[in-house]
């Protein structure tokens, strides 16, 4: 299994540890975003200050921060640097997200980090024993989402390794949330931020982990049109900003880094 990621490792490891859970009162509301549409992150950000207003957020988990990197150690009142060093934060700006960090450390919420380590990214691409944790058509979705990703200019024997990259992020993401959400008050609810391909009902971290426990709540909401090919429980109208050419920076990207070195720009 991946090397380095402590109690994650463990659930993943027991098939994310939640076969002998106990049907649970408290829920997992999954936010799946566009990262580059402010008005998503705008809005998940209230959601977290409403929740955490009316006492009902146990914990806020991040795609943007690796596993086990967490904010539980500092006061409400904490600074943006302080909370960012907790959270080892990088790779991500920090602007699109600060809202939806601080509200929850402003209100006493925990922020977990819930993404895979980097560090295990280059062992789960060989991780064969992914493969079979999610059926082959799901598999496939994610293999296409790779092609379109990277615009084409990803070799196809790489696609494997990166779909790897997918599903083990995905099962740390759902590894984390699951235990905060056993962790959490009866009236309580955990929310994920994540890409919207992870929280799509048909490939992402829903499936990981209605395999692993169908008795855990889940509510996935998504925004707009953009993701409108993904699987959602509810659609949140969004204001739609204009977005970069991707491909155009994809291929300098990978211009400068080479295909390998771009695993970290698997589709989110």
């Amino acid at each position: 299994m991946l090397a380095g990621m402590g109690t994650v490792a463990c659930l993943a490891a027991a098939g994310l540890g939640l076969a002998a859970a106990p049907v649970l009162a408290a829920g997992l509301l999954i936010f799946g975003e566009v990262h580059d549409q402010p008005d998503q992150q705008r809005q998940v950000a209230e959601e977290v200050q409403r929740l955490a207003a009316a006492g009902k957020l146990a914990a806020v988990v991040l795609e943007m921060a690796e596993a086990p990197h967490r904010s539980t150690t500092l006061p409400r009142d904490a600074s943006e640097a302080q909370v960012q060093r907790a959270l080892q934060w990088r790779g991500w700006p920090w602007e699109p997200y600060a809202a939806v960090v601080m509200n929850a450390v402003r209100a006493g919420v925990p922020v977990l980090g819930g993404n895979l380590p980097r560090a295990d990214m280059r062992s789960a691409m060989s991780e064969t024993g992914l493969d079979a944790t999610l059926p082959a058509a799901a598999r496939e979705l994610l293999a296409q989402e790779v092609r379109d990703g990277h615009c084409g200019l990803l070799p196809e024997g790489q696609l494997p390794g990166m779909v790897r990259i997918q599903i083990a992020r995905d099962r740390s993401m759902a590894a984390v949330a699951a235990q905060a959400v056993r962790a959490a008050a009866a009236d309580q609810k955990v929310l994920l931020l994540a890409g919207a391909q992870h929280a799509s009902r048909d490939r992402g971290v829903p499936l990981q982990l209605a395999a692993a426990d169908p008795s855990l709540p889940v509510h996935v909401v998504m925004f707009g049109e953009l993701s409108a090919r993904l699987v959602a429980d509810e659609r949140r109208d969004a204001k739609l900003s204009p977005q970069a050419d991707h491909c155009a920076e994809l291929r300098r990207e990978l211009a400068g880094r080479g295909a390998a070195g771009a695993a970290a720009s698997a589709p989110r």
